[in-house]
């Protein structure tokens, strides 16, 4: 199935808004794109390639002390951040498209709660969220924020003041005399190993999730993803299926991804702009096109 670009700003937004009209309910799949405009930037390029190192892999956290103390020591200093970004445009106008009827389920790669708080209701959490936190041994959940205030009890010296740039799971770069001292707590019940309630790269998605993100897929008659390269075979699944039972899929997405193959339509566009003025189409509004240029 080959994919029809569409670059410039109002095309990409009217061709969106007809694959919106003629394929609702949607299930649509979205990733860190579409949260760079609220100040958390993505993991790769427009080709795919990291920007930064890999993030932590599931084995190390468990097995490594080390590695654990390093992700904690940067996560606390980042969680702020990322605690106070806000919904862009991106997250109200899928929230909107939700409310009128055009999408029968969200799935995001994402861990950062942002389209709940855009107004949309039908979320599903993929990868997990990163204001959770589970103990691996007793399965106790904490809030992040008591984690935060944990982490403030065991490093007094060390103050949660992020730096400019960070990663999407909250990561920043720290001096190495702050992680080697950083101590990490113990669950509070049981004194188990606490881990966020995200899915680590090198860890599944439970199955659970994934068998109802799936059942919401086959209730929609097509597949829209907006902001991911797909490179991660958790997202890039979704796109298989929908081509396996002939539901159209329509890309959203800055740069290449791993479906351009598969897709009916690829838009080489800005997220937040795009979706804005193509819902703006829907409602019969004038649109507008400032923005809309490449993400």
């Amino acid at each position: 199935m080959g994919s029809e670009p569409s670059t410039s700003g109002a095309g990409a937004a009217e061709a969106l808004a007809h694959f919106l009209r003629e394929h609702a309910p949607l299930f649509v799949l979205t990733g860190a794109g579409c949260s760079t405009d609220s100040g958390i930037p993505d993991y790769r390029d427009r080709d795919g390639n990291w920007k930064r190192a890999e993030p932590i892999r599931y084995q190390r956290f468990v097995r490594d002390p080390s590695a654990r103390r390093r992700y904690w020591a940067r996560s606390y200093v980042g969680w702020p951040r990322v605690a106070a970004a806000q919904p862009n445009a991106t997250h109200h106008a899928l929230g909107a498209l939700e409310a009128r009827g055009f999408v029968v389920q969200i799935v995001t790669q994402n861990v950062d709660g942002l389209h709940q708080r855009g107004g949309a209701r039908r979320v599903l959490d993929l990868h997990g969220r990163l204001d959770l936190v589970d103990c691996l041994d007793c399965g106790v959940r904490l809030g992040r924020e008591r984690m935060q205030d944990l982490l403030a009890a065991h490093n007094p010296g060390c103050a949660p003041v992020a730096p400019e740039q960070s990663a999407p799971d909250g990561d920043v770069l720290l001096g190495d005399a702050v992680q080697t001292g950083f101590k990490v707590p113990d669950c509070p019940r049981c004194g188990g190993m606490l881990k966020p309630a995200v899915v680590f790269f090198g860890e599944s998605v439970p199955r659970p999730r994934v068998a109802l993100a799936l059942e919401q897929l086959a209730r929609a008659r097509a597949l829209l993803v907006v902001g991911s390269s797909l490179t991660v075979f958790s997202g890039y699944r979704f796109c298989r299926q929908a081509a396996e039972a002939g539901q159209p899929i329509a890309l959203l997405n800055w740069g290449r991804t791993r479906a351009d193959d598969l897709a009916a339509l690829k838009l080489d566009a800005a997220c937040g702009p795009t979706l804005t003025a193509a819902l703006a189409l829907l409602e019969g509004r004038p649109r507008s096109l400032a923005g809309m240029g490449a993400c």
